[in-house]
């Protein structure tokens, strides 16, 4: 009987590893990871506005209409009454320099958010600067996107991601936590293996939040992305801004791209608290 439930344990870890390195696959084969391919240079050749033109496969970056960022516009919001979950866990982790943004990939289970009862599993964090979306207009020092994506082959739109902005203020702890390391990376293309990294150390507002349908917003600009965009602003410091800045290649030390246009048909909802 022993034995029986530690093969069953065994196998179950087996299955957790593949899900997990198959998630980590997925959604970095969405993501272009090669930065000399494309740069944030206004007017470059490979500029935000030479996206959709430099490969066929990135032509949503110019056709696409449902593109991101996007202006969170207050008059234009819908509100609804819901409360989404997510429970997130420290994991193993490796911290890259991609050359247009510093990212933490997690290669263990991170934890997940719920969306209509689908699980999404929390893949990689990584920073824009300055913010890419605005709420009524105001751009931020910086914005986080936590990625995830959810393994449930019925599930049309099967990545979502968390973004928080930040304003010039006090430390941010996350990024504290990370600060020695990334000091050991600049302009330096390559990765660093972590132990443990803690996300519930990011601190997202749970009760009110932007929700819309958008793109990624790097090339190859797919759509379907789910996009939950915190009310709440949070506070980083400017060293903390610079630091990331100096890290990456000069193309990329502002790595925003420009707002898209929001479309009539596209809906932006306010979530708020569910009233007992």
């Amino acid at each position: 009987m022993k034995r029986a439930t530690a093969q069953t344990l065994t196998l179950s870890l087996l299955l957790i590893i593949v899900l997990l390195f198959w998630i980590t696959k997925s959604i970095g084969a969405q993501e272009v990871e090669d930065e000399s391919e494309f740069n944030y240079i206004k007017g470059s050749d490979k500029g935000p506005h030479r996206w959709g033109y430099l490969k066929e496969e990135w032509a949503a970056c110019k056709h696409g209409k449902m593109q991101s960022p996007i202006d969170m516009s207050h008059e234009r919001v819908r509100i609804i009454q819901k409360v989404e979950k997510r429970s997130y866990k420290p994991a193993n982790a490796t911290i890259s320099n991609r050359g247009h943004d510093i990212m933490v990939q997690f290669n263990g289970d991170a934890g997940a958010m719920f969306i209509n009862g689908n699980e999404y599993l929390l893949s990689q964090v990584h920073w824009h600067s300055t913010s890419e979306h605005t709420i009524h207009g105001r751009r931020y020092a910086l914005e986080l996107h936590l990625v995830h994506q959810c393994f449930n082959q019925s599930v049309k739109n099967n990545v979502s991601v968390v973004a928080v902005l930040f304003k010039i203020g006090k430390p941010d702890k996350f990024l504290t936590e990370l600060t020695p390391t990334i000091k050991t990376m600049i302009d330096l293309h390559e990765e660093r293996h972590l132990e443990l990294v803690d996300p519930r150390r990011i601190k997202i507002n749970n009760k009110r939040f932007y929700r819309y349908l958008g793109s990624l917003t790097v090339p190859p600009c797919t759509e379907g992305v789910i996009w939950t965009i915190s009310k709440k602003i949070m506070t980083v410091s400017k060293d903390q801004v610079m630091l990331l800045r100096e890290a990456v290649h000069d193309s990329a030390e502002n790595n925003a791209r420009p707002l898209q246009p929001r479309n009539p048909r596209r809906d932006v909802h306010l979530m708020v608290p569910a009233k007992i």
